[in-house]
């Protein structure tokens, strides 16, 4: 059975850093994908991040690029995000599957409870 579990939330001041982990069990992550999202209170859940474990290739939503980075290490996704801005606040959440579009959560099978992510003065 497929277990995801996120951690590396927490409270941080605008233009601070997180690093955020996904560490996956019971799933082959050759040839799928890991993706990132998060949803903020009354808001949709948003695609964050994705990464294709066998291609090495990412995709990150417009509101991201150039602060935050996906990569993978052994069995274990990371999120790093710098810069963190106050809409960046949110549930984060990692998924694993097979998408066709990396950052449409629905394509995703597996998914972990998700970390808060609060970026505040």
């Amino acid at each position: 059975q497929a277990q995801l579990v996120e951690s590396g939330g927490g409270l941080v001041q605008p233009g601070g850093s997180l690093r955020l982990s996904c560490a996956v069990s019971g799933f082959t992550l050759e040839n799928s994908a890991i993706g990132w999202f998060r949803q903020a209170p009354g808001k949709e859940r948003e695609g964050v991040a994705a990464i294709k474990i066998s291609l090495r290739t990412t995709d990150y939503a417009n509101t991201v690029k150039g602060r935050f980075t996906i990569y993978r290490d052994k069995n274990t996704v990371y999120l790093q995000m710098n810069n963190l801005k106050p809409e960046d606040t949110g549930v984060y959440s990692c998924a694993a599957g097979w998408p066709t579009i990396p950052l449409l959560g629905h394509e995703y099978d597996y998914w972990g409870q998700g970390t808060q992510v609060t970026v505040s003065s």
